[in-house]
């Protein structure tokens, strides 16, 4: 999986983040910025390798991030991938990275990523979203004002 630039949508705008993004477990250059896997990104730590500041981490929902956490502060990025729309454990992530770990940066909700989930990825922390190709990025905009009141 790997894309540049990739279409990236806020709840106001869209971007386009030129970082590729390389989530193949392979070592990467670490001077340029990239997206990469948690492996590759201890890997980097492990051989005392300072990744490039605007370097970010791609977190599968298997991941066991708790090596990740003395990075946090120090990470652009953070992205999570949802490698089919019904796996929910990403969302679980989001909430454990903002809420329990204080995370600040950048959380990109990638992979099958639908216009329906939006408004549900944003209140659960995530604040860009790479949605799947075939969504229509201008409309999607529009999911952040679906609903008027929230229940939790």
């Amino acid at each position: 999986m790997e894309a540049t630039p990739m279409r990236v949508l806020r709840t106001d705008r869209i971007e386009h983040d030129p970082r590729p993004l390389r989530i193949d477990n392979m070592p990467a250059d670490c001077d340029t910025p990239a997206i990469v896997s948690l492996a590759c990104w201890m890997l980097w730590r492990t051989a005392g390798r300072q990744p490039h500041p605007d370097s970010g981490v791609c977190l599968q929902p298997d991941d066991d991030f708790d090596a990740l956490l003395p990075d946090l502060p120090r990470l652009a990025l953070i992205a999570v991938n949802f490698p089919v729309f019904t796996d929910g454990r990403g969302y679980s992530i989001a909430r454990l990275l903002r809420e329990r770990h204080g995370y600040r940066g950048e959380l990109r909700a990638i992979g099958d990523v639908l216009r329906d989930q939006l408004y549900f990825l944003h209140r659960c922390g995530f604040d860009a979203f790479a949605l799947r190709a075939d969504q229509d990025a201008e409309q999607a905009l529009q999911a952040f004002g679906d609903y008027s009141v929230s229940y939790q």
